[in-house]
Formats: structure tokens, C-alpha cells, sequence
């Protein structure tokens, strides 16, 4: 046998590893979809938009809808999973999304999916810890681009400095950050652990990173010393007390839920604070008459669709990063099978200490 042959026996699919040709069949090349508004389209839309209509305008769903029957038909063909955070536009939330919540959530639930693929329907940290806790699974952001102000306060090297400047004092990371910080830091925490976390460590001090208005307001619950970082959201700390409190006078009766990435004296004149999964039960089970989501504004009109009859009051703080995820763009990353999020493995691996460490405190 040439030795040319020999090459292409031993490159065909029956000779390859199980994981290199599934990861092939992953990316084989797909036709375009028509994305064209047909009545086909209407039909088998005609679902969704129910959930919608409240929120989407009828004539912008002949926009979004071939979008959404392509992506439905196109992420069963890849057996892909498609996670949408809290943040996500109606359109993307509640009719392409297999999965939403917040990004710890959405990660753990991919971890125990059957899925191949990954969609990151979110920021780039997010997709970044999805591929922490899936490391067999390919995982794709549909815009790179897509950051956060929080995660791009703090690097790897910013941490090593920090623990050069108080030896021995534990590091704790939101989940808000990179792999790069959370292969540095020795524990992470979720905004609605962030207490329980700090004093899981029995410590008298630790670092918080990178949100300094979370830290803030852990530190006005615990009797840790809390040394903070400097990030902020660029969302979150757009708030302020003077303009709740007008909402307060202009809207009699209205209730003002507060995420605690906000300033602590934004969260002091708020009735709730919490995360934004305690935000989304708070408003399901007590069903306000009229509330006010102090956190990005996509939320509401996420919440909205599922608790008719309560009214929702919008300061429409949007973030920036989170509207660069589309349909398009999800379509397109599911077509062409792009942007892919690659880790090192051993970075990754770091960084996946410091994410199970947090799981395994009860």
C-alpha cells in the first residue's frame, strides 16, 4: 500500500479517536436557512410569539421570526444548547433560549446537558465559564466582542499583586470575571452567596473582586473585613438614590428591587435586593401591582412575559455588551460554528478549582 493510501485509511472517520470525530461532525458545514416571512414561518412561530406579543410589536416579529425557526431547527442538527442570561432580549430569551438564568446557573445546567455545543446567549466571562465547567464540549459566543466592565477591571496579574500586598489574606472572585482571575483567586461567589462564601473561609479579612459595590454591601452584612477592589458595572452604578426616589413620588405604591451590584445607597432606598434570580422569584411569588427592576432593563421585559398583571416601570439602563448578542448572530455562530471559546487546560483548570470550591460550600 502507497503510503498516501496508508494516510488516508488511518485519517478516516473509523480510525479516529470517538472525541475527534465528534467534534467533526460538530462542525460539518450546514446550508444557509431561508430566512425568508413565509406563512410556514407564521405557523410555526405563531407559538412563540404568543409568549412575546405583550413585548415584541407585531410588526417586528416577521423580522425575528425566520431567525428563530432557523436557530430551533439548526441547534437540534448540532445538538447544541442555546443559554440566555437574564440580560437577553425578549426575542432570544423566551424563543431560542433551551436554558436561562444567571451565568453560574446557565453553566452548571450545560455541564449536565447531553449537548455537544455550547451557545453563550451572554458576555464573554460567561461563555469563558461555561467551557470552565464543560471542558469536552465546544462552546461558542456568537460576538466576541461582547465583554464586561466588571471582568475587564481585574486581571490574572492584578490578583498576584494583591496577594503580594496582603500575604496570607484569601482572595474571593465574583463569577463576573475572567479564567484568567478565577485560576488566581482561592474561592468565587455569586451575588447571592457572596455572604456565605466570605465566611465559609473563617477568616477575620479577605479580598473581594472585582465589584467594589457588591463587596460593599456583603461588607454591611458581615462582621469580615472586606478589602475591596475597584470595578463597578457599568449598569449597575448608573443608579442613584435621587432618581429611585422620583420614581418613588411619581408612581404611588410602586416597589423598587435593587441588584446588589448596585451602590449600597441605591440599594438602601430599594425594598428587595438580591440576585437577579431573587429578583425574577420575588416579583413571580409576591406579584407586586407595579415594581421597578433596578438592574439592566432587558430583565423586565423577560419577567413581564411571565407574570401578567404586574406593571413594570422601566429605567431602561442597557448594557451595551449584552445587546451585541442577536439572532444573527447566534444563527451565524451556529452555521459557521464560530467564535469558539478556548481555554488552556491547565489554566482552566485552576480556574475550575476555584468555581467548585464555591459549589461545595453548603
Amino acid at each position: 500500500m502507497q503510503a498516501t493510501s496508508a494516510k488516508a485509511v488511518l485519517g478516516s472517520p473509523a480510525h479516529l479517536p470517538d472525541a475527534q470525530k465528534r467534534r467533526e461532525a460538530r462542525f460539518a458545514p450546514v446550508a444557509l436557512p431561508n430566512l425568508a416571512w413565509t406563512p410556514e414561518v407564521a405557523r410555526e412561530t405563531a407559538h412563540l410569539y404568543e409568549k412575546v406579543k405583550a413585548i415584541i410589536p407585531p410588526i417586528e416579529w416577521p423580522f425575528h421570526a425566520p431567525y428563530v425557526k432557523a436557530i430551533n431547527e439548526l441547534k437540534k442538527q448540532r445538538n447544541a444548547v442555546i443559554l440566555a442570561h437574564n440580560y437577553q432580549t425578549p426575542e432570544i430569551y423566551n424563543c431560542v433560549a433551551d436554558v436561562v438564568g444567571d451565568s453560574l446557573q446557565l453553566a452548571r445546567i450545560a455541564e449536565q446537558s447531553e449537548a455537544d455545543v455550547i451557545v453563550q446567549g451572554g458576555v464573554h466571562f460567561m461563555a469563558e465559564t461555561s467551557k470552565i465547567l464543560s471542558p469536552d464540549k465546544t462552546v461558542l459566543i456568537p460576538d466576541s466582542q461582547a465583554g464586561c466592565s466588571l471582568a475587564a477591571s481585574i486581571t490574572g496579574e492584578d490578583v498576584r499583586a494583591l496577594k503580594r500586598k496582603y500575604p496570607g489574606v484569601p482572595v474571593v472572585a465574583y463569577v463576573n470575571t475572567s479564567a484568567d482571575v478565577k485560576a488566581e483567586v482561592d474561592i468565587c461567589c455569586t451575588s447571592s452567596n457572596a455572604v456565605k462564601i466570605v465566611e465559609s473561609l473563617g477568616v477575620d479579612t479577605v479580598i473581594m473582586v472585582p465589584d467594589r459595590f457588591l463587596a460593599a454591601n456583603v461588607a454591611r452584612q458581615t462582621k469580615v473585613k472586606i478589602i475591596a477592589w475597584h470595578g463597578a458595572c457599568e449598569v449597575h452604578e448608573r443608579f442613584t438614590p435621587e432618581e429611585l426616589l422620583g420614581y418613588r413620588e411619581a408612581e404611588p405604591g410602586i416597589e423598587l428591587i435593587a441588584h446588589p451590584e448596585c451602590p449600597p445607597e441605591v440599594v438602601d432606598v430599594c425594598d428587595f435586593s438580591g440576585s437577579t434570580a431573587a429578583m425574577i422569584d420575588y416579583v413571580k411569588t409576591r406579584r407586586p401591582k407595579k415594581v421597578l427592576l433596578v438592574t439592566e432593563c432587558s430583565m423586565a421585559d423577560n419577567v413581564a412575559a411571565e407574570t401578567p398583571g404586574v406593571d413594570f416601570i422601566r429605567p431602561c439602563n442597557l448594557c451595551p455588551h449584552m445587546k451585541r448578542i442577536t439572532l444573527p448572530k447566534i444563527l451565524d455562530s451556529l452555521v459557521y460554528m464560530r467564535e469558539e471559546v478556548v481555554i488552556d487546560p491547565a489554566l482552566a483548570a485552576r480556574a475550575r478549582r476555584s468555581v467548585e470550591r464555591m459549589i461545595a460550600v453548603k
